[in-house]
């Protein structure tokens, strides 16, 4: 095997991949080295979206948009606390350049529907890929092989080589065998986030959020580590999106990972996209909601519970991050949210759902029960108890129990019963300092040379919630490193 490249990039997710096909396109000789037997990281299970402003399916639509009013609209996602950390600087600069890398995709071949809307952005920014995120990674994949790029899986960088004062290369275990390999241009770290690294969770926030699973169990945080190896600041590393609840991703391939992502039926489904009716757009997008978005808050506040295996209530429901933390600390860290008939029914209809992507599709009770079977029963309670394994007396106990300690009573002759659920970490916003020519910095905010770091590795400082902004930033980033490093 070959041992000199002009770059090395460490993980084979969306941030990586793009980098590779960057430098690949502009003459580079590039080797990716992913840990993991298959290519796509967080990026690969994620939905999708990609926000950007001033983009040609804007412009098609006659909405006019800015980077300032897009910059401004961003800061207001988080709370203003976790705004305060933002690099406003580098999330600039990203969204300047957020259009030219849609297009950029979509030269090769991916399809987007949209824009759509997504308060607090003022005018709709989400393009959403069709049929799902995975059409990103085989299509760098493929672009990146016709370039002549060198792939290889269950490669874990172990160490990063250091000559002269500066990062030349990286010692990776390939299937059990140790092996350099040297950069001549530069070493570029692109291995997703740590959130499921229980270690570095419990450094920079604290033991009482160890227990909580990434939404990724592969994210362990492995470019962060290296990157600190050598001298590197990080930045915002507390700062996390989460803990919330999910649901258990169901078992298998989802129907959106069976749509084609390469290929003339690919072609067909991207072009039927824009072509679609909305009710089938809305449709698609519920599959989406029902698979990876989150339970509204508002269903515990208004009354429903949380109960473990053993059928029993062990939080206050409405006490952030509490009750996150404390199912993390239940038998096989799961939990069930129990309804009862007036909750099943106030949440069948607008303007209460149980999970949403705001303003395109709503995800009621019905659709639970239609398109996950596996996280959602109804009927009797001592039916929906025993269909999950849990004992129905105890379920009974419980439902009298809480009756007895609030205000809100739980009564009913049909249950919806939904789960397992999980804590977790859906992202973390640590990454290494950078600067605009995404090299990272040391303590004294000096160029580490030879190192670069992009997507969750490389965020900087930035703090990008709403949806589509990690992945625009993922793709944004790895495209201008390769374009630099070629």
């Amino acid at each position: 095997m070959q041992t000199q490249y002009d770059i090395v990039i460490v993980g084979g997710g969306g941030s990586g991949l793009a980098a590779a096909v960057s430098a690949a396109e502009n003459g580079a000789s590039i080797l990716l080295l992913e840990k993991q037997d298959e290519l796509g990281g967080t990026t690969g299970i994620a939905v999708g979206s990609f926000t950007a402003n001033r983009t040609r399916m804007q412009a098609r639509e006659g909405i006019v948009d800015s980077i300032d009013d897009h910059q401004e609209d961003a800061g207001r996602f988080p709370d203003p606390e976790i705004e305060s950390c933002n690099n406003d600087a580098l999330r600039r600069f990203f969204l300047s350049h957020s259009a030219d890398t849609l297009h950029w995709l979509m030269e090769m071949g991916l399809h987007f529907h949209g824009p759509s809307p997504e308060p607090p952005n003022r005018v709709p920014r989400m393009h959403n890929v069709v049929p799902g995120a995975k059409a990103y990674i085989a299509t760098l994949q493929r672009r990146f092989v016709r370039d002549g790029g060198t792939i290889v899986c269950s490669a874990a960088v172990e160490k990063l080589i250091s000559a002269n004062d500066r990062v030349s290369g990286v010692v990776a275990n390939i299937m059990g065998s140790t092996m350099r390999f040297e950069a001549r241009r530069g070493v570029v770290l692109a291995a997703g986030d740590y959130a499921n690294s229980s270690s570095l969770i419990r450094e920079h926030k604290g033991d009482r959020y160890g227990a909580i699973e990434g939404i990724n169990p592969r994210a362990t945080g492995d470019g962060h580590r290296l990157a600190q190896s050598v001298g590197a600041r990080l930045v915002n590393m507390d700062v996390t999106y989460g803990p919330e609840i999910r649901f258990v991703p169901p078992k298998g391939r989802t129907f959106n990972q069976l749509l084609p992502v390469s290929g003339p039926l690919a072609k067909l489904v991207g072009a039927a996209a824009g072509l679609a009716p909305k009710f089938l757009i809305d449709a698609m997008i519920r599959r989406l909601l029902v698979t990876w978005q989150h339970p509204e808050d508002a269903l515990l506040d208004d009354g429903a519970i949380l109960i473990n295996a053993k059928a029993e209530r062990f939080c206050d429901e409405t006490v952030w991050p509490d009750r996150e933390i404390a199912i993390a600390d239940q038998p096989d860290k799961v939990c069930y949210i129990l309804l009862d008939e007036s909750l099943i029914e106030r949440y069948s209809k607008w303007p209460h759902f149980i999970s949403t992507a705001p303003k395109i599709a709503y995800a009621y009770v019905d659709d639970y029960l239609k398109l996950r079977p596996d996280v959602a029963i109804s009927g009797s309670l001592e039916s929906v108890a025993s269909r999950r394994g849990l004992d129905g007396a105890s379920m009974r106990r419980t439902v009298d129990a809480s009756n007895e300690e609030r205000d809100r009573k739980l009564a009913s002759e049909r249950w919806v019963l939904l789960g397992p659920a999980k804590a977790y970490f859906t992202t973390t916003e640590g990454g290494a300092a950078i600067n605009e020519q995404f090299q990272v910095l040391d303590a004294d905010d000096k160029p580490i040379a030879g190192l670069y770091a992009i997507g969750q590795n490389g965020l900087g400082g930035q703090i990008l919630w709403g949806h589509g902004l990690h992945i625009a930033w993922a793709m944004t980033s790895g495209r201008l490193v390769g374009k630099q490093l070629s």
